[in-house]
């Protein structure tokens, strides 16, 4: 619980006889560029929504095959244990 946020001292350190481009020392991940959930954000909702957005947008679709494996793999689960299926019938008395 932070009442004055402060932000991470930020170093501008340039050595003396280096010709390339920016800081060799900067810190940065690989694809933060192709990130939307990096960057000026304040809160985990927006982060959240961004990133649903995103994966909306990426076109990703799931696997059928996979998703029946699963559930054939949970009702022989559900078999062995006993478990009573008869709760997912419905019953007209």
């Amino acid at each position: 619980m932070a009442i004055f946020k402060k932000d991470p001292k930020k170093f501008d350190y340039k050595p003396r006889y280096y010709k390339g481009d920016g800081n060799p020392y900067e810190f940065k991940h690989k694809f933060d560029e192709f990130r939307t959930t990096v960057g000026k954000r304040k809160n985990i909702k927006q982060k959240f929504d961004a990133a649903f957005d995103d994966f909306k947008d990426s076109g990703y679709r799931l696997n059928k095959t996979i998703v029946i494996i699963a559930l054939i793999l949970t009702f022989i689960f559900l078999y062995i244990i006993d478990f009573d299926l008869t709760i997912f019938t419905s019953k007209n008395n």
